[in-house]
């Protein structure tokens, strides 16, 4: 499975952005899709997650839920995340990655994601 995140830039703080995480077609539909970020000097975080399945259950940070929303278009094999309200701490290189469906429960980790894209910048100027 290759991913190829896009989509970043820079934007003013309560500016919108949307990310897009493109994936190669054999075996998309058998893994679901993670958002992730780093800051500089920071960790790793969790941001999104979808379940790719039919049930489409989504799961969001505490700190970007309502402000951010992750969708997908299984016709190109894409994985969107719309960004909004954005803020300074939002300011990260943004990465996604892919996680086998059976690990769902999982998904807010990272080393348990299985394939992983290079990242996008993403910066909020104040």
């Amino acid at each position: 499975v290759q991913l190829q995140a896009s989509g970043g830039g820079l934007v003013q703080a309560g500016g919108s952005l949307r990310l897009s995480c493109a994936t190669s077609a054999r075996s998309f539909s058998s893994y679901d899709i993670g958002w992730f970020r780093q800051a500089p000097g920071k960790e790793r975080r969790f941001v999104t997650a979808l379940d790719r399945s039919s049930s489409g259950n989504t799961i969001y940070a505490g700190s970007v839920e309502g402000r951010f929303t992750i969708s997908g278009d299984n016709d190109r094999n894409t994985v969107f995340l719309q960004m909004n309200d954005l803020r300074p701490e939002d300011s990260a290189v943004y990465s996604c990655a892919a996680i086998a469906a059976t690990k769902w429960r999982w998904v807010k980790f990272s080393e348990k994601y299985d394939y992983w894209g290079l990242g996008t910048l993403v910066t909020v100027s104040s």
